[in-house]
């Protein structure tokens, strides 16, 4: 099975990276989690080479109003998240709004006036120009994740495929945490059990939006989207590390529990699609 090649690969690729490209100057140390991101896709690729695999099935096409849809869902998922977790966090006193953090400048376009405005212009941008930006990396997950693995979980016969698969996805990140790479999240035992809550549920959204509309691109954008809004405009517009909001918070992870939730019992997928 391709996953027997994947894995090991990934495993080989992602140390390789995290302890020798780090420590290297120039445009290869400063593109480290491009390239990091982009692993994942490579290991796809080497696995589909060796099992003479067609990439056909990363699904790189646009299946009418399914894929509208799911794309549509994807871009209200990670503003729905911040918006509410965030937001109760701010009125509640559980995190602080400030917008101390937020840049002047945001992929050169200024950010000024009074602090909901600019918290609103940085959330805008990100929500558009950042989004179609952050997609040079997220594909780079995805095609191995939502585009390879997923799939073959799910043929596989294992128990909870979907589960496992946002898991998997939330693992793969931990020697950046442990190695204080990945800033978003503490390295404490706490914010780590929070952090992968958070992801193996964002793998039941990104599972649903790959498996209802036959597609990557949904994906694509909802990895895309999620990186720019809650690393950038809502932990930049928070003024202090907060267990409750975050990657690693609380708040956030409910959230996005809830989002499953909501999205699987107004849309469950088709038996179809479970099969593919």
């Amino acid at each position: 099975m391709g996953l027997a090649i994947f894995f090991p690969v990934l495993i080989a690729g992602s140390s390789f990276l995290e302890r020798n490209v780090w420590g290297i100057g120039g445009n290869l140390g400063k593109h480290f989690i491009f390239i990091y991101m982009w692993c994942v896709a490579g290991s796809s690729v080497v696995a589909r080479l060796i099992m003479r695999e067609s990439p056909r099935d990363i699904s790189f096409r646009w299946a009418g109003w399914a894929t509208t849809r799911a794309v549509l869902i994807a871009t209200a998922m990670p503003l729905a998240v911040g918006l509410i977790s965030y937001g109760i966090g701010w009125t509640t006193g559980l995190a602080h709004f400030a917008t101390i953090g937020i840049p002047e400048v945001v992929y050169g376009i200024p950010i000024t006036g009074p602090s909901a405005m600019r918290f609103c212009k940085y959330l805008l941008i990100s929500l558009t120009v950042g989004g179609l930006w952050s997609c040079r990396s997220a594909v780079g997950e995805e095609i191995g994740w939502r585009g390879y693995m997923l799939t073959r979980l799910m043929d596989s016969g294992l128990p909870a495929p979907i589960f496992f698969s946002g898991l998997i996805w939330g693992l793969w990140h931990m020697p950046l945490i442990l190695g204080g790479r990945y800033t978003s999240v503490p390295n404490s035992l706490l914010s780590i059990a929070l952090f992968i809550a958070d992801i193996t549920a964002l793998g039941y959204v990104l599972a649903w939006l790959r498996l209802s509309s036959g597609s990557i691109w949904p994906c694509i954008w909802a990895h895309s989207v999620w990186n720019e809004l809650i690393l950038g405009p809502f932990d930049a517009a928070t003024n202090d590390s907060s267990i409750w909001v975050g990657e690693a918070g609380v708040l956030t992870t409910l959230v996005v529990i809830l989002f499953v939730v909501a999205v699987y019992q107004l849309w469950p997928l088709p038996p179809k699609a479970l099969k593919s």
